[in-house]
């Protein structure tokens, strides 16, 4: 099974979602790197379930504990190894599905590959498997900050069902501008029509998905390799290998299709000490190599598979069956996705800086 992600930064993850724990080991992280349990919790605490009204009631702690790879609070250059216990979990609530895949979840694939398939809340292909790739994702942002300094990575939801808000301005966006509300939009007003939307579709037991954007800001230029490595594609495969993810656009994305290229092109300006782009429609990438402007992309997430409502389906002998899912799942997942995204940046930026460093 493919578990393990990045080059020189390489992170495996492990653990099913109603398991003992879960987490990840990271392996090429530098050595002298100040980190304990305290740098990495903050970012799992804005993924972990049970943090509002807006996400599952599985009440789980998510508390990190680093197991190796640390002396005294800093990096030992060997492999660090993190796990997070899984305290709340409920295998009773899937007795039901052993013989019935639910619509749209990895239950029937899994099964077909591997010939068996976890027995409750979807094993590897749940979305608690994202505490591991969180808790990487901290420490590659802390290094990321002590190797460039003041570098910046925030996400921030972006629409939710048909409700979609205005573009924010990459220098006024902070992580506790997008915490300033449960739905986790910087802008307030959209952000109250996105709660009222995900309310009413949990009330409904139903679900809403939507579009999660990445602003990467105060990068160097040179990061990423030219052709198969390009940082766009290590981005798309990182963001595409979150669960629900179904699409990922960077820069101008398919809007960029409908102009032209005298209205497209990013021509360049001095910015200060450097040059710049006048415009980012490139989104900070150009021939798969940053450009030192912004990096920014957004991710198309899909509506929750798992929901309550009654749905006509079959079983695996093919005889129709009504399903009416239990257990505890998210109406909306994209206000817990967020820290995912900017996890999964971090880690393909400090790997792609480690590359640039080693020119490996």
């Amino acid at each position: 099974m493919s578990s393990t992600f990045g080059t020189l930064f390489r992170v495996t993850t492990f653990g099913e979602s109603h398991g003992k724990a879960v987490g990840a080991i990271v392996d090429g992280c530098p050595s002298n790197l100040p980190l304990t349990e305290a740098d990495i919790q903050p970012q799992l605490n804005r993924r972990r379930p049970g943090q509002s009204t807006l996400t599952t009631p599985r009440d789980e702690a998510d508390a990190a504990t680093i197991l190796s790879g640390t002396e005294n609070g800093i990096t030992l250059g060997t492999p660090i190894a993190l796990s997070v216990n899984n305290l709340d979990q409920r295998p009773g609530d899937y007795g039901d599905l052993t013989a019935v895949p639910r619509p749209s979840h990895a239950d029937y694939t899994y099964l077909m590959k591997y010939g068996v398939k976890a027995a409750s809340g979807g094993g590897r292909a749940s979305a608690r498997e994202t505490i591991g790739r969180v808790a990487a994702g901290a420490i590659a942002e802390k290094w990321l900050k002590m190797r460039f300094g003041s570098v910046a990575i925030v996400a921030y939801v972006s629409s939710v069902g048909k409700i979609a808000a205005p573009d924010i301005v990459a220098e006024r966006l902070t992580r506790e501008l997008v915490d300033a509300n449960l739905v986790r939009c910087p802008d307030t007003d959209t952000a109250q029509k996105m709660i009222a939307a995900i309310e009413k579709a949990r009330d409904e037991k139903d679900s809403l998905g939507g579009t999660l954007t990445c602003i990467c800001s105060g990068f160097p230029g040179g990061l990423g390799e030219p052709v198969f490595d390009k940082l766009e594609a290590r981005l798309a495969q990182a963001m595409l290998s979150i669960p629900a993810v179904k699409g990922f656009e960077i820069g101008s994305g398919f809007a960029g299709t409908l102009m032209r290229g005298s209205q497209h092109n990013d021509v360049f300006v001095r910015k200060g000490e450097r040059l710049g782009t006048k415009t980012n429609f490139s989104g900070g990438v150009q021939g798969g190599i940053t450009n030192g402007e912004p990096v920014v992309f957004r991710i198309a997430i899909k509506p929750v598979a798992t929901i309550g409502q009654p749905q006509q389906t079959s079983n695996l002998n093919g005889k129709a069956v009504t399903l009416e899912a239990k257990g505890r799942h998210d109406p909306c997942v994209l206000p817990r996705a967020v820290p995912i995204v900017e996890a999964m940046a971090a880690l393909v930026l400090a790997d792609a800086a480690l590359r640039q460093e080693y020119r490996v």
